[in-house]
């Protein structure tokens, strides 16, 4: 089973603050550090860092060459990626000391990509395998239709949300990948409790994972349910935590593992990731996750 990530490639500029500025405010940094990033790249990266075979597409500037070769080296298949005029998209990051963060995100040609080359790219794939979307590009809505057309199974994490997601075929997704405030945007109510109920009616037929961070992962399909708990973790930064668990869950999910040891898996590897400064980089290798649990004397791995 092959996994197609259509999604974005950003330059990520890190700040380390005090607390994230406030409005009027202007504060001092203590670093500044660029690492490569996007949502699509940290997924790219986490599905070839959890062993699946990955492919990325999409688009680059002259800038963002380093992007397409460091993806490569960790992993992933770069043909679909291509070299365009224009920007590379970026991304500013405030970090501040409690380990949570505050982005400011150009998209550049992340979003400009046309229908012929994302046909040229979809003929490549087959029924049976997995599109992985996120709201950080253009088109996303053909993308799906075109998948589904072709039999391919759905993957969304519907951010960062915006209004547009509505208008989406939501109902071509198989698996719907939110944290609480894009389940937030898609059903309209904040209380915890109710959101997996309320995902699952707005898409009967989807399996739907809900991320709130330290308290864990919801599951819902139309077969089951369940909790699984987080690790308890001292964060340092959490920008590509959620990144890591949709790779590591769909990596298994490829692998034909069930889904309750995927969730424990990917709940795993994002703990780890936000241990560690950095988005791509924070991103751990499959091999080492077990024993990295078991020396900080958080589990028995995975």
């Amino acid at each position: 089973m092959k996994i197609l990530n259509f999604g974005s490639l950003n330059i990520d500029l890190v700040y380390q603050v005090d607390h994230i500025v406030r409005p009027g405010e202007t504060i001092a940094s203590a670093s500044h550090q660029i690492f490569a990033g996007g949502k699509g790249a940290n997924q790219s990266a986490a599905l070839a860092r959890a062993g699946a075979l990955v492919y990325h597409a999409g688009q680059i500037g002259a800038e963002g060459q380093w992007l397409w070769k460091k993806l490569q080296n960790l992993g992933v298949d770069m043909q679909f990626t291509q070299t365009v005029e224009g920007h590379t998209g970026h991304a500013l990051i405030q970090v501040e000391k409690g380990g949570q963060n505050s982005i400011v995100l150009y998209p550049g040609v992340n979003t400009t990509q046309s229908r012929t080359f994302i046909d040229s790219v979809l003929n490549a794939f087959t029924r049976g395998d997995i599109l992985l979307l996120q709201n950080e590009i253009n088109e996303i809505p053909y993308l799906m239709e075109q998948a589904a057309q072709r039999g391919m199974r759905i993957a969304l994490n519907p951010a960062p949300f915006s209004p547009e997601v509505l208008a989406y075929p939501l109902e071509r997704v198989e698996f719907l990948i939110v944290n609480e405030t894009e389940a937030e945007g898609l059903v309209g109510q904040s209380a915890i409790e109710d959101l997996p109920s309320a995902l699952s009616e707005r898409l009967p037929k989807a399996q739907i994972l809900l991320t709130l961070g330290e308290k864990g992962v919801y599951y819902r399909s139309p077969q089951q349910q369940f909790h699984v708990e987080a690790l308890r973790v001292k964060a340092v930064d959490t920008t590509a935590a959620g990144d890591t668990f949709t790779g590591y869950f769909l990596a298994a999910i490829a692998e034909n593992k069930p889904v309750e040891a995927a969730l424990v898996g990917a709940t795993h590897a994002a703990a780890l990731c936000v241990m560690q400064a950095g988005a791509m980089d924070s991103i751990p290798i499959k091999k080492y996750v077990g024993k990295s649990l078991q020396e900080k004397g958080l589990a028995n791995g995975i």
